[in-house]
């Protein structure tokens, strides 16, 4: 019995250096289609609340940021139609993946 508490320290105790090395890369945020605005051009930026008491934040996006509805890809002018069509803004999500070190955005999500 005391062999296998050892071996189960020593399995838990191996991969603890390996757990340290994971680094984020990316963050994605959820939210509401009435706290996002979309981007004017290819090289501007998304205006959005994480959260409905936080202030608005501006990354930037570039030309090859992904734009998404319903899990359709839209150059962001057709993107920008769409979106605005929405109606239900309040209840449609919108998911933006935040690169961190390049501090961009990756992709525009919309599901509604």
């Amino acid at each position: 019995m005391n062999i296998r508490h050892f071996f189960v320290a020593l399995i838990l105790a191996a991969s603890m250096p390996a757990a340290a090395e994971f680094t984020t890369y990316a963050e994605a945020y959820e939210l509401a289609l009435s706290d996002f605005r979309v981007p004017a051009t290819p090289s501007s930026g998304v205006i959005f609340k994480k959260c409905g008491d936080c202030d608005m934040q501006t990354i930037r996006v570039t030309p090859s940021t992904d734009y998404r509805i319903n899990g359709k890809s839209y150059p962001l002018k057709e993107f920008r139609k769409r979106v605005f069509d929405i109606r239900d803004r309040a209840n449609t999500a919108v998911t933006v993946l935040h690169h961190l070190e390049s501090d961009i955005v990756l992709s525009v999500s919309v599901g509604h």
